[in-house]
């Protein structure tokens, strides 16, 4: 039986996630209410009972709506995965069936699914990847692995007085500061403080920022980190450009995958990456091998793919003049603006 999830399933529908070897952190029950917090979003999550009345399926599905970007639903917007997480072939069928009966009252354009495996029947892009680092226990083999030229670019910002601070919601404010500029930089709106801080107090055992501060204690360089089972990723990186030259983020980096390796965990996710560009060169530097993303389309009447990202070339004219805008302004109404990008 697939049906809408209630208030009432959290426990069933958290412990199921837990369970699952195919699901992500993100199908964790708390990013609804994250996205609900932060941007007041319509969401329709569903799940699938078997008879024995368990879990043995899910999908999270967000409903964007606005007259700039259109009416569309995505699993889920904002970050790297999601989709349905079931190992059942047919209950996998089933909650796409139903997803696409609400993208039909809703009157979607078209559904769009975040997922790491191939779907059949679904049209799908594949110029994305994520750049995955099988971690060891010991950072002094990782370290030892790295190239002499990425050891010295790490040693670099330490000698300029640079260094690391590990902590929590008590860095947000200096995350957001370089994390507001970045995005003014590569013409991107920016997300909402309020965003991040509904993240760490939705997972306070799983969310770090780790931040790099120059000689006079000015944030230059800052990531959130989320924990999940074998895993860590690091889904918000930024640096102030004028720094680069001093290379704080391979300080920040290899900060954060020495405390990786440190707590146990397996994998270092560095996100998602265009094979071939500059960030995708970036994270293999460091050994990250990519894995190919699958986002699936259902499309109303079969018509073309979305093409909402910043490549579209109807899109540059507005990214050169918000690069020219002051970080004030741009952190002020890009908010508004970003809600409905997914």
């Amino acid at each position: 039986m697939i049906r809408l999830y209630s208030d009432s399933d959290r426990e069933r529908w958290d412990s199921f996630v837990m369970a699952s070897g195919g699901s992500t952190c993100y199908h964790l029950i708390g990013w609804k209410d994250v996205i609900e917090a932060s941007f007041s979003h319509k969401t329709h999550y569903l799940l699938s009972e078997g008879k024995d009345g368990n879990i043995n399926g899910i999908l999270p599905l967000v409903h964007l709506k606005s007259m700039l970007f259109g009416n569309f639903m995505v699993s889920l917007p904002y970050f790297n995965y999601g989709g349905v997480c079931t190992d059942d072939d047919e209950v996998h069928n089933q909650l796409i069936k139903e997803a696409i009966n609400i993208a039909g009252e809703v009157k979607a354009e078209h559904i769009e699914l975040r997922h790491t495996h191939h779907i059949q029947g679904l049209q799908e892009k594949t110029s994305k990847v994520s750049m995955i680092l099988d971690l060891p226990y010991d950072p002094d083999v990782l370290w030892n692995n790295f190239s002499s030229n990425l050891r010295r670019k790490i040693r670099k910002p330490e000698k300029e007085g640079m260094y690391l601070k590990l902590g929590g919601e008590e860095e947000l404010d200096n995350f957001y500061t370089v994390f507001s500029v970045n995005m003014r930089d590569l013409g991107t709106p920016v997300y909402s403080k309020c965003f991040f801080s509904n993240i760490l107090k939705a997972f306070p055992k799983n969310s770090r920022i780790h931040t790099v501060y120059d000689n006079k204690e000015r944030p230059v360089a800052s990531a959130i980190l989320i924990g999940f089972k074998e895993r860590i990723e690091m889904p918000w990186v930024s640096s102030i450009k004028s720094y680069n030259r001093y290379y704080p983020n391979t300080l920040l980096y290899w900060g954060s995958l020495k405390f990786a390796s440190e707590l146990g965990y397996k994998l270092f996710d560095f996100g998602r990456s265009t094979p071939g560009e500059g960030t995708f060169r970036f994270k293999e530097q460091w050994g990250a091998k990519p894995i190919q993303l699958y986002w699936q389309y259902w499309i109303r009447n079969g018509g073309s793919l979305p093409n909402i990202n910043p490549k579209n070339p109807k899109y540059q004219t507005a990214i050169r003049i918000w690069q020219k805008l002051p970080v004030k302004l741009t952190s002020l109404i890009g908010p508004y603006i970003v809600k409905n990008l997914p």
